[in-house]
């Protein structure tokens, strides 16, 4: 539980410290890389605690902070996610991504 507080807390570490502590265990931004809204980053970095199985696995990637976006790529503009109502609505709506087809 303490590994997943910390690898998911929105803390900013050093770049060098977090950089050498992903080598050990999942640091913060190592983990924040799986939350970006687009393939292949969701399929990545997917540990909690020990860094080794995403880096055996091939699922370790890096990428700057600054490059990461958040969210899911179907509800991208902020007036779709920013109160809760509209994130109540999500499940219900027809996805953007489907075509109106008549079966």
């Amino acid at each position: 539980v303490v590994f997943s507080q910390f690898n998911h807390a929105n803390i900013s570490l050093p770049e060098k410290l977090d950089y050498f502590i992903s080598y050990f265990i999942v640091s913060p931004n190592m983990h924040k890389v799986h939350h970006h809204y687009v393939l292949p980053y969701t399929d990545s970095n997917y540990g909690n605690i020990f860094s080794i199985w995403d880096r055996f696995f091939g699922t370790f990637t890096i990428l700057k902070k600054e490059e990461i976006i958040y969210g899911v790529d179907t509800h991208m503009e902020t007036s779709e996610h920013n109160n809760l109502s509209n994130l109540i609505q999500i499940p219900f709506q027809k996805s953007k991504n489907q075509s109106d087809k008549k079966i």
